[in-house]
């Protein structure tokens, strides 16, 4: 199947309110119970009913259990009609490993909100492709260190579906102007160069795309970036966002004497002359903003604002 056959309706997620339950799952990589409940601690302050998957806690080398019992706790949590939200308790690896082990179509139906970044990447591309928006967002591993205020207000405003940006978030810096609308979609970028080829890659195609990254040297960033051009899947966007490649420029490779990586991206991107910009709050910076993925927004690239065209969630 390729990425444009499958083109379904959109089936937004409920929003959100005090007294629903949250579950935290773990996809990905192991956490420890002490930095989950931090995350666990701040959802209940805000009155939200949060339980922890049953396998949650497993550590298998880098993986957070066996893969079976990490696809069978997202499933569950998905399907469970109690569950208003799936919360990722942080990403590191191995989610792409369970993509095969999941009903993707019968979780995109539920209208369940999920939220998480990172390793993530794959469930957002996955259930964006089939019509449910998600949010891109921080997890209990980054909830455990004091953010800047805003960002809790993005996380709180995403819950009840709200996609208005606080004030006090820093813009963007544009890097080709212009003005473009389109869907959001994106997230880390090695995950989405992954996704080419393989049934959750997502068609970029008149889209806004978000990239970001971590502890990735520069030359990879180029690799990457080169990828998604050779396979003629980036220039076709309407607009893209960039976040930052976190750690990068600290990562030097000895024979390598190369770019920083902004001089990477203005190389490989810039000319393509979509409206870009970079340094947008999301995804692996310092302090990030919750960003809803699957439903329209305008760049303004100028501004460095991206402003949603539609409500993320509806009852």
């Amino acid at each position: 199947m390729t990425a444009t056959a499958m083109i379904p309706a959109v089936r937004k997620p409920s929003p959100v309110r005090p007294g629903d339950r949250v579950r935290i799952v773990s996809p990905a990589s192991p956490l420890d119970e002490a930095t989950v409940r931090q995350g666990m601690r701040l959802l209940e302050e805000r009155g939200y009913l949060v339980d922890l998957a049953p396998h949650a806690l497993l550590n298998s080398g880098y993986l957070a259990g066996p893969d079976e019992l990490r696809a069978r706790d997202l499933q569950e949590a998905f399907l469970d009609p109690e569950i208003k939200a799936v919360f990722c308790s942080r990403g590191g690896y191995g989610t792409s490993r369970i993509l095969p082990m999941l009903d993707l179509d019968a979780m995109a139906a539920s209208r369940t909100l999920f939220l998480g970044y990172s390793d993530v990447t794959v469930l957002h591309l996955a259930l964006n492709k089939r019509g449910l928006p998600s949010v891109y967002a921080p997890m209990p591993i980054t909830l455990s260190s004091p953010k800047e205020p805003w960002v809790y207000e993005s996380l709180f405003r995403a819950f009840a579906g709200d996609t208005r940006i606080p004030e006090q978030a820093p813009k963007a810096e544009c890097v080709v102007p212009g003005v473009a609308e389109g869907v959001v979609v994106g997230g880390t970028l090695c995950l989405l160069t992954d996704a080419i080829a393989t049934p959750e890659e997502v068609d970029l195609e008149g889209k806004i795309v978000m990239i970001e990254d971590v502890d990735e040297y520069n030359y990879r960033v180029d690799a990457m970036l080169t990828h998604l051009l050779n396979a003629g899947r980036i220039q076709k966007a309407a607009g893209i966002v960039v976040g930052e490649m976190t750690r990068s420029d600290s990562r030097i490779e000895p024979s390598i004497d190369g770019w920083k990586w902004k001089d990477v991206v203005r190389d490989r991107l810039a000319p393509l002359g979509i409206p870009m910009v970079w340094d947008y709050p999301f995804g692996h910076n310092r302090a990030m903003l919750s960003v809803p993925m699957g439903i329209r927004a305008r760049l303004d690239a100028e501004a460095g604002t991206l402003e949603y065209l539609e409500p993320l969630c509806e009852d």
